[in-house]
């Protein structure tokens, strides 16, 4: 761990970090009236501001450090289907339909969660594009076998993992609020600061049930059953110690298990947090491997080292469904970090203790029908 100021890294060797987001992270904590600034091990330059942190303001909060797909996050579910019963061809050839709009009445899905009926969208239900995913794992190692054993998981199931967001509410809601203030900070207690707050937990409460509609959708379609072990946020804004925590791509460290995905061909991790150190890293954790290029670098460096038949599948064995051409390299293995260096950051701050390594089997991103 590494500290100056008010900015602290959490990483074994902050060299590492790419100087465009630690000058994002410096410039964020020169922000009026911010307290406290976090760069986690999976930190990366993003728009403007960097992915992988967190902000503490005492006073004030500021929209565009949450960005545009307010309450992204990732639902880990066991099914009930045993690996050795999972076959992946039989599972690709099943998965169709599930970019279209979902049958189901949104409008009775976010009344059970208490949202509004004008939040009813055709993006319910549906993944998105960038970074989001449904991956099918199976449990590699069990690191932690007493800690797992009561969690009451089987090490014999497959899992499924849903990363997804608020899709354009998030957006809507930070554009109008860009339009309105710029990138300027609310103060707390404010008709402006309320407003906002409001439409931003609606939007967190949205992208909840999005994750849930979406891992029904893909149990319904592979005639599968199976329940959530976890679901985290890693872009929002809530009260912490007297203040206000940002995250921005980063996962909470104050609410139980979180599962740490890699590249869509690497491990992901479930861990659970350490209490006696969180407030080190502002109760927050790296959320994934974090980007090494950019989106368009990795599409300029990658397409012309690799065919497109050739990222469908992984070195670990496991298989990729994705047909937008361009995404499938901007979001290739290569152009992410080496989730086993950042879980090592973790523990190395005492941040984590890792339960079990998760093994990609299937990963859909998109596809035409």
């Amino acid at each position: 761990m590494n500290e100056q100021n008010s900015l602290t890294l959490i990483a074994r060797d902050p060299a590492r970090f790419d100087p465009l987001a630690l000058d994002q992270l410096e410039a964020t904590s020169r922000l009026e009236g911010m307290g406290r600034v976090v760069g986690l091990p999976d930190l990366h330059a993003g728009n403007g501001i960097a992915v992988g942190a967190a902000f503490w303001s005492q006073k004030r909060i500021w929209p565009h450090l949450v960005g545009s797909d307010i309450g992204c996050g990732m639902a880990l579910w066991e099914t009930r289907l045993a690996v050795r019963k999972f076959r992946v061809g039989k599972v690709e050839r099943k998965l169709h339909g599930l970019d279209e709009p979902w049958d189901g009445s949104a409008g009775d899905a976010l009344a059970k969660a208490g949202l509004p009926p004008e939040l009813a969208s055709p993006a319910l239900g549906t993944i998105g594009g960038g970074n989001h995913f449904v991956e099918f794992q199976r449990i590699e190692e069990v690191v932690a076998p007493d800690r797992f054993a009561q969690l009451g998981m089987k090490d014999d199931r497959v899992l499924m993992m849903v990363h997804s967001g608020s899709r354009g509410l998030g957006q809507a809601i930070l554009q109008e609020q860009v339009a309105r203030h710029g990138t300027a900070g609310l103060q707390i207690r404010t008709a402006d600061a309320e407003a906002y707050l409001q439409r931003h937990d609606q939007a967190v409460a949205w992208a909840v049930v999005n994750r849930k509609v979406i891992a029904e959708r893909f149990l319904n379609a592979l005639g599968m059953t199976g329940n959530c072990l976890l679901d985290i946020v890693h872009n929002s804004v809530t009260r912490h110690r007297e203040g206000w925590l940002h995250r921005k791509g980063a996962a909470p460290a104050d609410c139980g298990l979180i599962v740490i995905p890699g590249s869509r061909g690497d491990f992901s991790y479930l861990v659970e947090p350490m209490p006696d150190r969180a407030e080190d890293a502002l109760c927050s954790l790296a959320h994934g491997a974090g980007r090494k290029w950019s989106r368009k670098d990795a599409h300029a460096r990658l397409s012309r080292r690799y065919r497109v038949s050739e990222l469908q599948r992984t070195k670990l064995s496991s298989h990729v469904i994705c047909e937008d051409r361009r995404l499938i390299f901007e979001e290739a293995p290569d152009a992410y970090k080496d989730i086993a260096g950042v879980i090592a950051d973790l523990e190395a701050a005492d941040l984590v203790r890792v339960i079990a390594r998760l093994r990609p089997l299937l990963s859909y991103k998109t596809r035409a029908s």
